[in-house]
C-alpha cells in the first residue's frame, strides 16, 4: 500500500510540474502535442483538443511534448506561429520556468495545509540529564520546563539549541519545577559533532534530551502564508545547498539517493500519517523544481541557458553545439540516475 502512495505522490508532483510547462505554453500560443505521466508504452490515452493526454506504463517521470521542441532531437524544428521555437527567447524562458514554480507552488499548498492542520512541536520538558554534563552539575532536573535562556523566552524544544549555540560564554536559564521558578547558571560543553551534509562542525550542548510532551500549533489565516513561505524558502535553501556541496565535493557522492530511496521514504512517511506525507512531499517537490533548474543540457536549466545565450548574443547556438550539448546532457542525466540507483542498492544490501 505505501509503494502505491508514493508513486501516486510521484505521478502527481510530475502532473503539477508538466501542467506549469502546459499552462506557460498554451498562455503564449504554443501547441502541446502530448502530455503524458510516465514514459514509454502509453496505456491510456484521450485527445481533448489538439493534445493527447496520457497514462505511460514507467511512472517515475513525464512530459509535455510542444510542437517544434523534442529533447530528443534539439535539430528538429518548426517555424509555425503556434510552434515553440518560433517564440521570443523571455518567452521560452517563462514556459521553462513554469514547470520548477509549479512544484514550488505546490510545496507552499502542502506547507500551508500543514499549518492550518497544525505542525508537531515539542514542549520544552527535560527528559534525559546526561551525567557530569553541565546541566546535570548545575542541577537540571528531568521534568524541569526550561522557560527562558539568557533573557529570552523559549515556547518550543527546537529554541532551546538554537539560543545555546547562539550565546557565548555562561548562559543562565529559567526554569519551572513543581510550579516554582528557579534561576540556573551553567556553561555550555562544546562538542565536534557533524551537520546535516555530514560535515565536521563544533557545537554547544548542555547534555539534555526532550521528553516527549509535544502539543500542535494552528496557524492563523497570515501566520500560515509566513510559515508556508518561510518552510519553502528553507528547503529550497537546502536542496539548493545539498547540490552545490556534492558538485564541489564536499559531499561523498554515495550520499545521493535515487527513485528507490525516494520511494521508500513516500512510503513510510504514508504509515506515519498524513503530516509527515505531506512534509515529506513537499520536501521532494522542491527537490524536483531545484533539480531541474539545473544547467544540464536535458533538463530545463539547460534550455534556459541555451534560451539566455540566445538573448545575449542575437542567435541560437549551432545545431551541432546544441545536438552534442543536450546528448552530453542525457549521458551526464543517466549517469546521475544510476549512481543514485547504485548507492539505493547498495544501502538496501547493507
Amino acid at each position: 500500500m505505501g509503494i502505491l502512495v508514493a508513486l501516486l505522490v510521484l505521478s502527481i508532483l510530475i502532473f503539477f510540474h508538466e501542467l506549469g510547462h502546459f499552462t506557460a505554453a498554451r498562455l503564449f500560443g504554443v501547441q502541446v502535442d502530448v502530455f503524458s505521466i510516465g514514459f514509454g508504452k502509453r496505456l491510456w490515452t484521450k485527445k481533448i483538443g489538439n493534445t493527447e493526454w496520457s497514462l505511460s506504463a514507467i511512472p517515475l517521470g513525464g512530459y509535455v511534448k510542444m510542437k517544434g521542441q523534442d529533447d530528443s532531437d534539439p535539430t528538429a524544428k518548426s517555424s509555425g506561429p503556434d510552434s515553440y521555437n518560433a517564440k521570443k527567447p523571455w518567452q521560452r524562458i517563462i514556459i521553462l520556468l513554469a514547470g520548477p514554480f509549479a512544484n514550488f507552488l505546490m510545496a507552499f499548498f502542502l506547507y500551508l495545509a500543514i499549518a492550518y492542520m497544525g505542525v508537531p512541536k515539542l514542549l520544552p520538558y527535560v527528559g534525559d540529564v546526561s551525567k557530569d554534563s553541565p546541566a546535570y552539575q548545575a542541577g537540571l532536573k528531568k521534568e524541569d520546563k526550561i522557560l527562558q535562556i539568557n533573557g529570552v523566552n523559549i515556547k518550543y524544544w527546537e529554541e532551546i539549541g538554537k539560543q545555546i549555540n547562539a550565546s557565548k560564554g555562561k548562559i543562565t536559564l529559567i526554569i519551572e519545577r513543581d510550579h516554582r521558578l528557579k534561576t540556573l547558571t551553567l556553561e555550555p560543553k562544546v562538542i565536534e559533532d557533524k551537520n546535516i551534509f555530514g560535515e565536521k562542525i563544533t557545537r554547544r550542548i548542555i547534555g539534555i534530551t526532550p521528553m516527549p510532551k509535544q502539543t500542535s500549533v494552528v496557524y492563523g489565516f497570515i501566520d500560515g502564508f509566513k510559515y508556508a513561505w518561510d518552510e519553502t524558502v528553507k528547503s529550497s535553501t537546502l536542496i539548493f545547498k545539498s547540490v552545490q556541496k556534492l558538485v564541489t565535493g564536499e559531499v561523498s557522492s554515495d550520499q545521493l539517493g535515487g527513485i528507490i530511496t525516494i520511494v521508500d521514504v513516500t512510503a513510510q512517511a504514508s504509515h506515519a500519517g498524513i503530516l509527515a506525507l505531506f512534509f515529506f512531499t513537499a520536501l521532494i517537490s522542491v527537490n524536483l523544481g531545484v533539480l531541474n533548474l539545473l544547467p544540464i543540457p536535458a533538463l530545463d536549466g539547460g534550455h534556459i541557458m541555451f534560451n539566455l545565450y540566445e538573448m545575449i548574443r542575437g542567435k541560437e547556438p549551432s545545431e551541432n553545439v546544441m545536438y552534442y550539448m543536450t546528448v552530453t546532457g542525457w549521458i551526464l542525466l543517466g549517469g546521475l540516475m544510476m549512481l543514485g540507483l547504485y548507492n539505493d542498492i547498495h544501502r538496501l544490501i547493507g
